[in-house]
């Protein structure tokens, strides 16, 4: 959904950054700015600030920043136009509703009447488990020693023994059968009719990252099979892209997230205080997962069963992790099966320690692959190297390669040369990876060309906002043409007219953007801290340089598209004059 300019920039003056933050973060006045821990990475020391005369937050350790509307984004994992619609609602600015053809529109009507025959499932399942019918259910849940605590925050059901009693239900709220039948919530056959898909279950609403329920999983009292049955996919129910827990979990803020298999497990971990636990559904770990928690951390925990298929599991996870560009690590449990046993019989301090032990994915490939072969045995030895080799040629970067191959010829008494050389044989006659080259001494690597010229542009900007009285200076020389980098390009525009009008307005700039990525770079524009130079000789002379690498960098672009841009002729011609004429000229900063 689109929202025109002057209706987001309405929304984001209603929203005070420092009273909506405030709602999340724990923040403290210090100065013209506020600054608490920084809800985005780990840290004892706040360098997380608000400021509320820019309308901007920005962290100084991990380079998180942006307007009001980016913090909801970065937060709440929102779109730019959820965060738009939420802050909108909070601030009782009314939206224009979305324009969709027919087809789109029943297709979200029907959304939204599955989301809403699913959540009245929920809170039948959450009543009936509080009833005498549902005592079974809840004998079991205090077995596991689940507190009521715990069982209301994950919304915890029963479904009773009769097979047709939430249809029912449903039915005299005014669902339709169809409707029913469509959520998964009840199948129809000839010889019994209408009937509830789960019955004589514990209930485990499964709810998307909004909290809202998506579906469920049931797990059977008594011995009938399957033990666990989930909701069929539906058109807000793909199990191949959600996570059980993932909705709390997102919000832990630990850096990492722990992956568990089972409902249970997780639920157990969320009540021992490790709130960054989630689970698959009932299917494995897929590419789709790791992808939503990619946007959450950079760094996965598998907390498997450690029976062979737990091994098995894992082993499938980190490779797709791998894929998306995810750390894995593997949780050791023995000599528990899972998490809930371990937690139940060791306690918490023991499970945070595991955590910090846990092992380097690729150790942990290598230390189930050894248990193929005898090391005692020359020849056998000599294949489990082989293989080492095979998997080291797996990292395409040579830096990550490199650190690999010394970590593992230590770790298993290989000399480094020796492991290093069997790496380029291998890879030389597979063609997986190039051998490493280390550098010469004294011979450093060639900065990129790309970031020569967004440096100084990125510089100039900053500067501008930093002192502001400069622009009547160089505006005769600088127009925002001269930015080639299409973000900076962007902001130059709306910086340069804010300088002409004499008020600059930060977070209405950021708003420009929809992508959270580019709106934390302009944010980090009016955020990064120019050098400190001795003399004002020094900062004049920087300043003039940051000028003419801009300007020049100009001429150089358009020179570039003479062949194919008429209009870059006279933009060449202007700018060689600008030039030639700024590299004479003295700037004042005074």
């Amino acid at each position: 959904m689109y929202y025109p300019d002057e209706l987001v920039e309405e929304v984001r003056m209603k929203s005070d950054i420092v009273d909506v933050i405030s709602g999340y973060v724990k923040i403290q006045k210090k100065g013209s700015s506020y600054f608490g821990l920084c809800p985005f990475h780990n840290e004892k020391s706040p360098s997380f600030s608000v400021s509320q005369g820019k309308q901007m937050y920005y962290c100084f350790g991990c380079g998180a920043g942006g307007n009001v509307f980016t913090f909801l984004m970065e937060y709440e994992n929102y779109s730019f136009p959820e965060a738009v619609k939420a802050l909108a609602e909070r601030a009782g600015v009314n939206l224009p509703e979305a324009e969709y053809n027919e087809e789109a529109r029943k297709k979200e009507s029907r959304r939204t009447k599955l989301l809403e025959v699913n959540k009245e499932a929920a809170k039948y399942f959450f009543y009936q488990l509080r009833r005498g019918q549902g005592q079974a259910g809840y004998q079991y849940l205090k077995k596991r020693q689940l507190s009521d605590e715990t069982i209301h925050k994950f919304g915890l059901g029963f479904a009773n023994v009769t097979s047709d009693d939430l249809t029912r239900y449903l039915k005299s709220k005014g669902y339709e059968d169809k409707l029913i039948q469509e959520a998964g919530l009840a199948t129809f056959d000839e010889k019994y009719g209408m009937h509830d898909k789960f019955w004589n279950r514990v209930m485990f609403p499964i709810q998307d990252i909004n909290h809202r329920v998506i579906g469920f999983g049931g797990r059977v009292m008594g011995d009938a099979k399957p033990k666990y049955l989930n909701s069929p996919e539906t058109m807000i129910f793909d199990k191949s892209r959600n996570l059980y827990g993932l909705n709390f979990a997102r919000t832990a803020r630990t850096n990492n997230i722990i992956l568990c298999e089972g409902y249970m497990d997780v639920i157990a971990m969320h009540q021992a205080g490790f709130t960054q636990a989630a689970a698959s559904l009932g299917t494995a770990f897929t590419a789709g997962q790791a992808n939503l928690l990619r946007r959450y951390v950079q760094e996965v925990i598998l907390a498997y069963d450690s029976d062979g298929a737990g091994v098995n599991a894992a082993l499938r996870a980190i490779g797709i992790l791998k894929e998306v560009g995810l750390t894995g690590k593997v949780l050791n449990l023995e000599p528990y099966k899972d998490p809930d046993e371990f937690i139940k019989n060791l306690g918490q301090d023991a499970f945070k320690e595991r955590i910090k032990q846990a092992e380097n994915s690729f150790f942990f490939e290598l230390r189930m692959l050894q248990k193929d072969y005898d090391l005692n045995d020359p020849e056998s030895k000599t294949r489990f190297h082989r293989e080492i080799a095979k998997k080291l040629c797996g990292f395409s970067e040579e830096v990550e390669r490199e650190n690999y191959i010394e970590a593992v010829a230590q770790k298993y008494h290989i000399g480094f040369d020796n492991l290093r050389k069997l790496v380029v044989s291998y890879a030389s006659q597979t063609g997986l990876a190039a051998p490493a080259v280390r550098p010469k001494s004294g011979i450093q690597k060639k900065n990129d060309p790309k970031e020569n010229l967004k440096k100084p542009q990125k510089l100039l900007l900053t500067w501008l906002v930093e002192e502001p009285g400069v622009y009547q200076k160089i505006k005769k020389y600088i127009s925002p043409s001269d930015f080639t980098e299409d973000l900076y390009k962007k902001i130059a525009e709306k910086l340069f007219a804010d300088l002409e009008s004499g008020s600059i307005n930060p977070a209405a700039i950021i708003s420009l953007f929809t992508d959270e990525e580019q709106q934390r770079e302009a944010a980090s524009v009016f955020n990064t801290k120019l050098a400190l130079l001795n003399t004002r000789a020094d900062q004049e002379k920087a300043f003039h340089d940051i000028v003419v690498a801009v300007k020049r960098n100009s001429l150089e672009y358009f020179s570039s598209q003479l062949g194919t841009d008429v209009l870059a002729l006279g933009q060449v011609i202007e700018g060689k004059k600008a030039l030639e004429e700024l590299s004479k000229t003295h700037i004042s900063l005074d």
